[in-house]
């Protein structure tokens, strides 16, 4: 018989992360985390793709990757989101994701970020409300 072992909820797994970073990136990913709860308090935290935290209320919001020499936060459908502030930064050319690159010595625009958390969520909760279209009927009224 095989034993289940536990799994930590996903916001465990980012603590975890932003401990281990132990730098500017956890720092900075600890602070991205906080402006998302603030910009959406119904925000939902995922852990996917062996280790990135994930953001999602309706679907995917954004992810918040890490790497060497910039802390990633990679909106879903960031390319059909306006961006006043010209956040994005990052992954310009896809038809339907796009990014934000903070780098250590970067000042993130706080205001502008929450404008676009909610964006993404108003995008995504729009997506969830259409119905469904209706098939037309084969049946002729004679």
């Amino acid at each position: 018989m095989k034993r289940l072992v536990p799994v930590e909820p996903a916001s465990a797994l980012i603590d975890k992360r932003i401990k281990e970073l132990a730098d500017w990136r956890g720092k900075t990913l600890a602070r991205v985390r906080e402006i998302i709860h603030e910009a959406d308090p119904e925000i939902i935290e995922e852990w996917k793709w062996r280790g990135t935290p994930v953001w999602s209320h309706g679907g995917i919001v954004s992810t918040g990757e890490t790497y060497k020499n910039v802390v990633k936060m990679t909106f879903a459908k960031g390319a059909a989101l306006q961006d006043p502030a010209s956040l994005f930064n990052s992954s310009l050319d896809g038809n339907v994701r796009r990014a934000i690159d903070i780098h250590e010595s970067d000042k993130v625009d706080e205001a502008a970020l929450k404008d676009l958390i909610r964006a993404a969520v108003a995008l995504n909760l729009k997506g969830k409300s259409k119905p469904k279209p209706r098939r037309a009927s084969s049946k002729r009224a004679d």
